[in-house]
């Protein structure tokens, strides 16, 4: 017979619902195949042609063999053999940033990760350091990283969003951190994600980003900004990213992914992590051991993790920045149109179908994928079911998304591709 283990001995997470969010986002849809799906916020699968990957990969190889001149030896070594756990595409990846975003890195800063959750999990590891460490988030949050954190018994607080479409309120982040030193505690770094956040589709204005900036100055926390959908407002202006107006301060970790910007399923990201780690103690002591890289740190957590990122991956997402020009953001003009429409499609659909209907309202973002509709019920995964079966749609319950509790009444609804 087959030894049977108790979820109670297990780690706690396990238990916890938060870590079915994931895997409900996933799998939702082959669930209700039929149904039209307003759940998890996947790109446009028209977009992808198997035809592609070959011819990104040749590119790829080019580059080696004539770029950076590396004979057929090597050039088999980097894309068969277990690679460096930094990453192989670091400097191209480091290009685009600085064509993209303005974002000037050097590339032994960047580890490139199995997508940008494993970024977040290095990230926290790194920074939790005993029971009384805290982790600040949005409310509404992404529960990728609050999922991580959980994994890790690392504390969420939870900081509130300025209005419904105004993105994480730097005001409410100061008094956070002052609240929970009083009481004793030691918040280690606030995550973010400023452009048409994820499930929110809220977005800080550039004043808003300047004012998060002081207060992480003021308070010595840490910015973890997350960007995956930065390339994909409404309009084709661009707002800085946080760790572009930083500069060289330190007080930005930038998470990035090519999920969105390339395809989901090569499952390459990226994290930008400049600052400097000294030897010795937090008070300065014995700190004999030159300053290294944070990037350094996380690529000693990785390679006790997934050890290498692939590198038959990466030389797929660096074959598409070198046909792209290392300009993603021009690459993904097109699809930038697409998602635009879809998102005034969804916002003219919920003005005509729900104007006046009293308990039912909507926020109105400025691009990305999401948008929240607040509804007169409870919008659980029971109603999701019911929905699905009776009436052929699907959205996303939005409770999971807010760790300090609420949300029960909203629905995630991005716009369907």
């Amino acid at each position: 017979m087959t030894r049977v283990l108790h979820l109670a001995d297990l780690h706690g997470s396990l238990s916890d619902p938060l870590l079915d969010a994931m895997t409900f986002l996933n799998e939702v849809t082959a669930r209700y195949p039929e149904a039209v799906s307003f759940a998890p916020g996947r790109p446009y699968e028209e977009f992808f042609d198997p035809a592609d990957v070959p011819r990104h990969l040749e590119t790829y190889l080019r580059h080696l063999r004539e770029e950076r001149g590396l004979t057929d030896g090597q050039v088999r070594r980097e894309v068969f053999q277990y690679g460096r756990t930094k990453g192989l595409i670091a400097p191209l990846i480091a290009r685009a940033l600085a064509a993209d975003e303005g974002i000037d890195t050097d590339p032994e800063a960047l580890v490139v990760t199995v997508g940008a959750q494993e970024g977040m999990l290095l990230v926290l590891r790194a920074l939790c350091a005993g029971p009384d460490d805290v982790l600040l988030v949005s409310a509404p949050c992404y529960v990728g990283v609050t999922g991580a954190a959980r994994l890790l018994d690392l504390t969420v607080h939870p900081v509130p969003e300025a209005g419904r479409d105004g993105g994480l309120d730097p005001a409410a982040l100061a008094a956070a951190v002052h609240a929970l030193r009083a009481a004793g505690k030691r918040p280690r770094a606030c995550y973010v994600v400023p452009d048409f956040a994820n499930p929110s589709g809220a977005s800080m204005d550039e004043a808003a980003r300047r004012r998060l900036l002081e207060v992480a100055e003021e308070t010595g926390v840490l910015l973890i900004e997350d960007n995956p959908y930065g390339f994909f407002g409404r309009t084709a202006a661009a707002r800085p990213t946080l760790k572009a107006l930083d500069g060289d301060r330190g007080n930005v970790v930038y998470l990035g992914s090519f999920a969105k910007t390339c395809f989901p399923g090569a499952r390459v990201g990226y994290v930008v992590a400049d600052q400097r780690v000294a030897g010795g103690t937090s008070d300065g002591a014995s700190g004999d051991a030159p300053a290294g890289l944070l990037a350094d740190e996380l690529a000693k957590l990785k390679s006790m993790t997934t050890v290498n990122t692939s590198a038959l991956s990466q030389a797929v997402i660096g074959g598409m920045l070198l046909d792209g020009g290392l300009r993603l953001r021009d690459a993904n003009e097109p699809a930038r149109r697409f998602y635009a429409r879809n998102m005034d499609t969804l916002l003219e659909a919920l003005e005509t179908a729900f104007r006046g209907v009293p308990g039912v309202s909507w926020n109105h973002p400025d691009g990305g994928f999401f948008a929240v509709v607040t509804v007169p019920f409870r919008a659980d995964a029971q109603a999701l079911d019911a929905c699905a079966r009776k009436h052929g749609v699907l959205w996303t319950p939005m409770d999971g998304f807010h760790p300090g509790g609420g949300g029960s009444a909203n629905c995630g609804s991005p716009a369907p591709t």
